[in-house]
């Protein structure tokens, strides 16, 4: 059973494990399809807060539970509440539970100084951050510490997942280059001198990470990510290239500028995860590149643009990022007169 079998996650995991053979349920709230599904698979609505609902769904048991949409403890209880039913499951984790030596990560950024300085690449030994309720990243922490403490009645692999992208996303970071190139921006800033590098994971390499920890139950956690993990100059240059576009870059050496030159990729140090633990555990190979992956991902978000304003097309990004920030191009065009003024000088 796949749990959020309907979002950006849960629609591959849903395609790959029934294409290799699983007999899969589907479950989300609304309890749709999604046209790329084998026609066995069958959905089932399920509201994941209802832990009577849940035991429903899974019935007199189920060999494995997928669950893309588990945060806390709460969650945790309901599944090793169930497991008598379960044979084993694999939960989607996220990268935003590490911190680095001196205690700063995701939580910390926007506080002088509070950039995480990780080891490149990231091993899964790697320190955490405290579990508790406070944040998206805490909350991680807490579920997975209570999975893996009942790693003898239930095995779970835990993916700790980089940047998720491709279509489907409700916060695709492309969305950045690609809406700049279609309102006719021939020029951008970006801040870090462009190094910047946030380990991206494509939905088809996450799905595969599913697919095989399903094949081989065992109570870990691993890195989940693509085999690159490019600068935000390169993710921009590789959005021109799938639009036959061409786009001046001005590169700032330092921090962003009244949010001038941030981008949802823009970190002082690099965050790259190691992949070596998944390779070896599971054979892991990846299913697609970054670059590779673009034209998917590029021709969704232009068709879902078409005809309506980004704000409307992607509600839960003007959430995360506002609705000014990343696209105040009279904030850009103004920076980008000054520094020209003072480069002919």
């Amino acid at each position: 059973m796949v749990i959020g079998a309907t979002g950006q996650t849960g629609r591959e995991a849903v395609r790959a494990l029934a294409e290799d053979g699983w007999e899969v349920r589907a479950a989300s709230l609304g309890g749709g399809r999604d046209a790329h599904w084998p026609e066995d698979v069958r959905a089932v609505r399920l509201d994941r807060e209802d832990d009577a609902a849940l035991a429903a769904v899974i019935g007199d048991g189920c060999d494995v539970v997928v669950d893309m949409v588990a945060f806390g403890r709460a969650h945790a209880r309901q599944l090793t509440g169930l497991a008598g039913r379960i044979g084993s499951a694999v939960v989607l984790s996220s990268g935003a539970v590490y911190e680095d030596d001196r205690g700063r990560g995701f939580d910390t950024q926007g506080e002088p100084g509070g950039g995480p300085r990780y080891p490149v690449p990231i091993p899964e030994t790697q320190r955490t951050v405290a579990p508790g309720e406070a944040t998206y990243g805490t909350r991680k922490v807490l579920l997975e510490r209570a999975l893996l403490a009942a790693g003898d009645t239930l095995p779970v692999t835990l993916l700790r997942a980089g940047a998720i992208h491709g279509p489907y996303c409700r916060t695709p970071r492309e969305l950045y280059f690609v809406k700049r190139l279609l309102d006719g921006r021939r020029r951008r800033v970006l801040a870090y001198g462009g190094r910047s590098r946030f380990h991206p994971v494509h939905v088809t390499n996450l799905a595969e990470l599913i697919r095989l920890a399903a094949e081989r139950p065992g109570s870990r956690v691993l890195n989940a990510g693509d085999p690159q993990a490019p600068t935000v100059a390169e993710i921009g240059a590789a959005i021109d290239r799938v639009l036959d576009r061409e786009t001046g870059t001005v590169l700032v050496g330092g921090a962003p500028e009244d949010g001038v030159g941030d981008t949802p990729w823009s970190l002082e140090h690099p965050v790259v995860y190691d992949m070596a633990a998944a390779e070896r555990e599971l054979g892991y190979r990846p299913v697609t590149g970054y670059a590779e992956s673009l034209p998917g991902t590029v021709a969704w978000l232009t068709d879902r643009l078409r005809g309506r304003d980004w704000a409307e097309a992607f509600p839960t990004m003007v959430l995360n990022y506002g609705r000014d920030s990343l696209f105040d191009y009279a904030a850009e065009d103004a920076w980008l007169a000054r520094y020209d003024r003072e480069a002919a000088s």
